[in-house]
């Protein structure tokens, strides 16, 4: 016999209507002396049908149809009782009203399950869709954690209205290391790839915790990442930009396993006045084109004017082209010192004719000194300078020791990397990083 397949043709009419809620059939049935305990292939009962399909006014008549104090504590094949029922489905009325009719709180299964068992719902939510597992993974509790997991809690039911959030982004944002390893497992990565999804790389990088960030990096999850609407960042690095203390050994994690970098990461540099940052990517071979974010990086750029002698010098020294820079934003805003300092990395008599135009504007309103540069001719060592530079790869440019053992003496070494102009501009020695890791202390 099937215990758990209901067939039609064994529940009685009394049980159909019970279980379909008709309270108008169910009371003529009554009325007309129907049995109310007749069991189908199941050992169900109309009362157990009433408990289990929430049929309240059904049970009710139920009930008192039957005068036994045995009636609403009879039990199915399996030892289910309409307690039980109506716990498992989480019908909090029906299991009110049979525990007033006296129905036993403590009755047990075939399997010694009790009704209280059965209406714990491990993924049930909360108004703001938290789930007791995404709660316990925010909170800490890693007991609790490997309790609602071996008790078949999804790790995957979103909890809040945007369908992004993961008790995996929990213990990641909140620093719980033991937990996030029990979660990434059994985690589907479509959050780490989903275009509409947040990676909780970003989770572990907005709460500063380097431990969680590290584990998720070692199984997989990707440094880069998807672009994060909900936060407004466009990489992980993007968003370490606005740590403190833990921003160093961010950065260095997620270089360390592969982030790639770009312009927007230059001009959060800038933005955060983290100029050191700003070189050690140089360094790191952050591609100076193409770029597509030119026009952010400029205004970042040109609200850094005034620490230019931080950072500018090591771009242009890298490779970059100031054409670039040669803007209208740029030419119109700074000042005449740092518009002539770009231009001594171009032939500035050869510029295209529009930017040659918005130069000459700007000089007939700027100081002497801007005008007699631009009037003059550049001097035949500077046209080699920019010639052999522009045949030394981009990884060439970016290293001082390469250019310093190329068999030339060493005043041309000087030249090629602009010495006499970093010193007529007074630009200190900057400190770089050719390898290892960043810290505050650098």
């Amino acid at each position: 016999m099937d215990f758990t397949e209901a067939y039609s043709d064994t529940c009685s009419t009394v049980g159909l209507a019970a279980r379909e809620g008709n309270v108008k059939v169910l009371r003529k049935l009554l009325r007309k002396g129907r049995s109310v305990d007749v069991a189908d292939n199941r050992g169900w009962m109309p009362i157990h049908e009433a408990a289990y399909h929430n049929s309240v006014e059904c049970l009710r008549m139920l009930i008192h149809a039957d005068s036994s104090e045995n009636y609403i504590k009879t039990k199915t094949f399996e030892g289910f009782c309409a307690l039980h029922l109506a716990a498992s489905q989480g019908h909090w009325k029906i299991v009110h009203i049979l525990l007033e009719a006296g129905a036993d709180p403590n009755a047990t299964t075939s399997e010694e399950t009790t009704p209280l068992f059965l209406g714990a719902n491990v993924n049930c939510q909360a108004l703001d869709e938290a789930t007791p597992l995404f709660i316990a993974a925010q909170e800490g509790h890693t007991e609790c954690v490997e309790l609602l997991l071996s008790s078949g809690a999804d790790p995957d039911l979103y909890c809040n209205e945007d369908d992004w959030q993961l008790p995996i982004h929990a213990a990641a944002q909140m620093g719980h290391t033991e937990i996030l390893e029990l979660l990434i497992p059994l985690t589907n990565r479509v959050c780490d790839t989903g275009p509409d999804k947040v990676s909780p790389v970003y989770s572990a990088v907005f709460g500063g915790h380097e431990e969680c960030l590290e584990m998720l990096l070692q199984h997989g999850y990707s440094p880069d990442a998807q672009m994060c609407l909900i936060f407004g960042f466009s990489s992980p690095m993007c968003m370490a930009f606005q740590k403190d203390c833990e921003f160093f050994g961010i950065v260095n994690i997620l270089l360390k396993y592969g982030a790639q970098l770009n312009e927007l990461h230059l001009a959060y540099c800038l933005k955060y006045e983290k100029f050191l940052v700003f070189r050690y990517f140089l360094k790191k071979g952050c591609p100076l084109a193409p770029w597509n974010h030119i026009s952010e990086f400029i205004s970042h750029a040109i609200k850094a004017q005034t620490t230019y002698k931080e950072w500018l010098p090591s771009l242009l020294l890298a490779g970059f082209d100031p054409l670039n820079l040669l803007c209208s934003s740029w030419i119109d805003s700074v000042s005449d010192d740092i518009l002539i300092f770009t231009l001594e990395f171009t032939n500035w008599r050869t510029l295209p004719p529009a930017v040659e135009k918005m130069i000459s504007t700007r000089a007939s309103h700027s100081s002497r000194a801007l005008q007699q540069h631009i009037a003059c001719l550049p001097s035949l060592t500077h046209l080699c300078r920019l010639e052999i530079r522009s045949c030394l790869k981009p990884e060439h440019l970016r290293s001082d020791s390469f250019i310093c053992q190329l068999p030339l003496p060493r005043s041309l070494h000087n030249y090629l990397l602009y010495a006499e102009v970093l010193r007529m501009n007074e630009v200190p020695a900057l400190t770089a990083i050719e390898d290892g890791e960043i810290n505050e202390a650098t």
